[in-house]
């Protein structure tokens, strides 16, 4: 009927302006990352680094977000651009891990992990001076509710804490058995994992399972307080990263008797659309 056809319309319009913002913010963390190879060296290069990809993945996570809960796209659309968004950081991230639990093995963890916030922050003011722009209705209607967002669970803490837990355990493997791909299909194996897990997980949580973008996207929004989001989005990755590592450094190889798998590939973290 008309009213659907027009629907689709606005909701393909929304769509396209949201790849125009995802753009932007991939151009300008792009730029930043260009400008620091190659002025900037050792430490100082790789923080701008961390946070120049940090600033792209919230950004854009934002922005997916929105459209997600607001025009959301026929689910294979939607997990078709998550996987698209998702080789695209692969390629453009030059090695960070836009994660404080990817960055606690570097000798300047303090330092990388504040850089991670602060782009986490930096995020927000982008992605709410996009939206006042009003250049989409996905954008003024969020407008109007003066940029909120809403209870992000879908569950209890504890079944929320769990789903960030298994997602986390997922990614983690994922990432430390993707070594023994070829270069050219690393990406995209890594890529497909993300969709998977959030279609999985997301409808409890969110599938964030990265406590720097779950700071950025999720605490803002109204439904439970900072230590219940801890709880959940800080508490539950470490869990499952941990265990994970755990799992496959030292217990596997201690009951095989075989070389201990070692993580050749940075962990992804993820873009998601609803």
């Amino acid at each position: 009927t008309a009213a659907v056809r027009r629907h689709t319309t606005g909701s393909m319009s929304d769509a396209y302006v949201s790849l125009a913002v995802l753009g932007a913010a991939v151009l300008l963390s792009e730029a930043t990352r260009v400008a620091a190879a190659r002025l900037l060296s050792g430490v100082h290069r790789t923080r701008v680094l961390e946070a120049a990809s940090t600033f792209q993945l919230c950004c854009c996570t934002h922005e997916l977000k929105l459209l997600g809960e607001a025009a959301p796209l026929a689910p294979p659309l939607g997990l078709a651009l998550t996987y698209a968004v998702t080789v695209v950081h692969l390629g453009t991230f030059r090695g960070a891990t836009c994660s404080p639990i990817g960055a606690a093995e570097s000798v300047c963890r303090g330092k990388l992990v504040a850089c991670q916030f602060a782009a986490a922050v930096a995020a927000q003011f982008f992605a709410t001076a996009v939206w006042s722009l009003g250049l989409s209705e996905v954008h003024v209607r969020h407008q109007r509710f003066g940029f909120r967002c809403f209870d992000p669970l879908g569950g209890t803490l504890r079944e929320a804490a769990a789903v960030e837990l298994g997602c986390a355990f997922a990614v983690q493997a994922a990432a430390m058995h993707a070594g023994a791909l070829d270069e050219n299909l690393r990406a995209h194996f890594l890529a497909a994992v993300i969709p998977a897990v959030f279609s999985a997980g997301g409808g409890i949580s969110g599938a964030v399972f990265n406590p720097v973008l779950a700071f950025s996207v999720q605490f803002p929004c109204s439904g439970h307080t900072y230590p219940e989001y801890c709880f959940v989005y800080w508490l539950g990755p470490v869990l499952g990263v941990a265990s994970c590592v755990l799992l496959f450094e030292k217990v596997v190889p201690f009951l095989s008797g075989k070389t201990p798998v070692a993580p050749d590939v940075p962990v992804v973290q993820k873009q998601k659309t609803q």
